[in-house]
């Protein structure tokens, strides 16, 4: 196969370039205007290519359509997806990538902070000795998660539609805003994208295929309190902060991200503010196990009607919103779409890894909304953060297996 990595590093140095950082708390779709800016340029793009239906929807998903070759008309339909908003946890503006030739798999220096991204706190680094790094430069994030999903993407449909020569079925593609707030799928038109089985392009190590994730809730907790002068307030009081930071206090301490790996769920607090007379907190509700994680929000509730009964004078509301569920019971009912990205991951020359995911992808909900759709890794490590880093040579593999999976579309049954 041709060396793709210069066409990957212009590709993903110039999706990087576009400002499309999502925003939490806003019902419409897409969160920000500016996401549409990259949809339009990756729609302009599929068409100079010649994808020729390549379209932008009112709701800012870009679709399009690569045509089976003669002779896989009679396969299924193959979809591939990933998504352009950046994470809001840190900027997502005026990114400036460091392209590190040769790396050495030592320290490397963000230029624009000082700050060092260092083997110490991301162990993968020193194997990526030899190769093209590229890293942020401590100012933004980097944006390899999603746009290194879709540079593969990209790049893959344009070696499809440079060699005719190689067979494949009929691919479809798909990049979505929003994921990053976790609303990517909600405007998905699944039916009118047509694919019996796809993939999201948006995990991290090298050789992944993930079909298990979290099962994902939030909670919002809102307390009123009773405020009277400190001096007469014995008996009268409801100090609606003090009881808010006592709640998160008391939840299991082991149970948190910082405590937690593998399989094991966990409670976050995203947010605390109040005073005497009010208080709100937002958690992020996570488990793999289907009981655990609804143990998990009874225990919230079961917490709140306590502090009902012991402080009636109160006001205590809680709101749990379920977000995405673990994918892996519907995928286990679809082992060859597994198997395929495992065969083309291993013929890529990596040894295809299956961990659990400590998140959640548009993968997951576009599952459970009758696609099929575990997540393949981009070669992205450290996202959402300032040390977000990716190699070349990782996006060229991720890129391989791409187009392995296009080429050895699944049978119909029947």
């Amino acid at each position: 196969m041709e060396d793709l990595k210069k066409e990957l590093l212009d590709r993903f140095t110039s999706y990087i370039s576009f400002y499309t950082t999502s925003e939490d708390g806003v019902e419409k779709i897409p969160s920000t205007a500016r996401q549409f800016n990259l949809a339009r340029h990756l729609a302009d793009e599929l068409k100079e290519m010649g994808v020729v239906d390549a379209e932008v929807s009112h709701h800012c998903y870009v679709y399009g359509t690569l045509p089976a070759t003669p002779d896989m008309e009679d396969r299924m339909t193959t979809g591939f997806i990933s998504h352009m908003d950046t994470a809001p946890s840190f900027s997502g503006e005026n990114v400036k990538p460091q392209i590190i030739e040769n790396y050495d798999g030592c320290d490397v220096v963000l230029k624009g902070t000082g700050a060092v991204l260092s083997p110490g706190d991301f162990p993968e680094l020193p194997s990526l000795a030899g190769r093209t790094l590229i890293t942020t430069d401590g100012t933004t994030l980097l944006g390899a998660d999603d746009k290194a999903g879709i540079a593969e993407i990209m790049t893959a449909v344009a070696y499809l539609l440079r060699h005719p020569e190689v067979s494949h079925g009929k691919i479809r593609i798909g990049f979505t805003p929003d994921e990053e707030v976790g609303h990517g799928p909600v405007r998905f038109d699944v039916k009118g994208f047509g694919a019996d089985y796809a993939y999201t392009v948006d995990g991290d190590y090298e050789g992944e295929v993930a079909y298990e994730n979290f099962n994902a809730a939030s909670a919002h907790i809102s307390i009123d309190g009773v405020n009277v002068h400190t001096g007469s307030a014995k008996g009268i009081m409801v100090n609606a902060c003090l009881l808010a930071a006592a709640f998160a206090a008391d939840l299991p301490r082991n149970m948190t991200p910082a405590e937690t790996d593998g399989r094991e769920g966990f409670f976050h607090l995203e947010n605390i503010t109040g005073d005497v007379n009010h208080a709100e907190m937002d958690f992020l509700i996570r488990d793999h196990d289907a009981q655990k994680f609804a143990d998990k929000k009874e225990l919230l509730t079961r917490r709140i009607n306590e502090l009902k009964e012991k402080y009636p004078t109160g006001k205590f509301e809680l709101t749990i919103s379920d977000t995405y569920k673990n994918m892996r019971d519907i995928m286990e009912q679809h082992p060859k779409v597994v198997a395929l990205a495992k065969n083309a991951i291993t013929l890529s020359g990596m040894d295809p890894l299956s961990r659990p995911v400590r998140g959640g992808t548009d993968g997951a909900q576009l599952t459970y909304m009758g696609l099929p759709c575990p997540n393949l890794g981009t070669g992205g490590y450290g996202f959402h953060g300032p040390f977000e880093h990716i190699t070349l040579e990782g996006m060229e593999k991720a890129t391989e297996v791409i187009i392995y999976i296009a080429s050895h579309p699944l049978e119909r049954e029947g």
